[in-house]
């Protein structure tokens, strides 16, 4: 049992009266807006991510040449 198209037509009409046309454009540019702006948290938690996996690497790199740098040497002490 759905929904007739003549069904839907008069569920729309009945929500304009309710809400009115002015609250439902900036209801549907709110939602567009909210839409918007989940993406491109999206886009920028990939770039941080990208980011963040590169960094490890780099401080691993430096960490291998100040190693070749470094004099290890064990100290005693006198009894």
């Amino acid at each position: 049992m759905g929904l007739s198209t003549t069904h839907l037509i008069i569920f729309l009409v009945i929500i304009v009266l309710v809400f009115g046309t002015k609250k439902l454009k900036n209801l549907g540019s709110d939602l567009g807006s909210a839409v918007k702006g989940f993406k491109d948290g999206v886009k920028d938690g990939d770039k941080a991510a990208e980011t963040a996996a590169a960094a490890p690497a780099a401080q691993v790199a430096a960490e291998k040449r100040l190693d070749s740098q470094t004099i290890d040497v064990e100290v005693k002490t006198k009894q």
